[in-house]
């Protein structure tokens, strides 16, 4: 019988011993403006912030958007998508930026169907301010209220080679809708049917050599510069922009 005890007690060690698995991360999460960040962001039991969803999911995989709700800022280090389809998804920041992207060198980020709102604050604040990643698109996205004097709706200062594409967004009451800026000088912004409006300095803002944009498409108005081109920077327009007047000439390209 004692060696019966003895054995039982061996397995029991084992057992207890062994350290629990880790909890898998998801591919695909879900936020909810009445969720709780405590959930494990599944459909049934949606996280309630971006921040609280983004460390229960894989790299590679997608944040969706349930129902309404304003779900904060978030600062991404991985490749990741956060969608909203036909959902009023909101961030809401006052004093910082809405999105901070700083992920691996070789990363992609896409960010669709979000609205930011900077509430018209914060030094050095902006709607998304990408530190480094390899690709970034930003789609069916409004960003406003970013204005202080360093602040842009799309900030692109990255050491590294990168590159964020603009679709179908708008960008309104900013100091500047888009700016690129990189140290790298490698640093890339293609905006294509966006609408940029009541910009206090510009429209785009591209600085520094081997930095550039490509623009197609778009409207860039009520600003006192629809292009700001400074330090050897290059902006190709296919000449099917409407343009404030005023600004710097782009470089006139031909579709096709």
């Amino acid at each position: 019988m004692g060696r019966m005890w003895k054995l039982v007690a061996v397995v029991a060690v084992v057992f207890v011993g062994q350290a629990a698995p880790a909890m898998a991360q998801a591919t695909r999460t879900w936020v909810s403006g009445v969720g709780d960040d405590a959930n494990p962001c599944s459909r049934t039991a949606p996280c309630k912030t971006f921040q609280g969803a983004i460390s229960k999911t894989a790299a590679g995989g997608e944040i969706n958007v349930l129902d309404p709700g304003g779900f904060g800022g978030v600062t991404i280090t991985k490749s990741i998508t956060i969608r909203a389809d036909h959902v009023e998804a909101g961030v809401l920041v006052s004093g910082g930026s809405g999105m901070v992207i700083n992920a691996l060198a070789t990363d992609k980020v896409v960010i669709d169907g979000i609205d930011f709102e900077g509430l018209g604050n914060g030094v050095s604040a902006h709607g998304i301010n990408i530190i480094q990643a390899r690709d970034v698109v930003v789609r069916n996205s409004s960003i406003r209220g970013f204005t202080s004097g360093s602040s842009a709706g799309i900030l692109v200062n990255t050491a590294v080679q990168s590159s964020v594409t603009v679709e179908n967004c708008t960008f309104f009451n900013n100091n500047l809708g888009i700016s690129v800026v990189s140290s790298s000088g490698l640093g890339a912004a293609r905006v294509y049917d966006s609408l940029i409006t009541g910009s206090a300095t510009a429209g785009i803002r591209v600085s520094g050599a081997g930095n550039k944009a490509e623009i197609s498409g778009n409207q860039i108005i009520r600003t006192p510069k629809a292009l700001e081109i400074l330090s050897g920077g290059l902006v190709n327009s296919y000449n099917d922009n409407v343009l404030t007047t005023g600004g710097d000439a782009p470089t006139i390209i031909t579709k096709g």
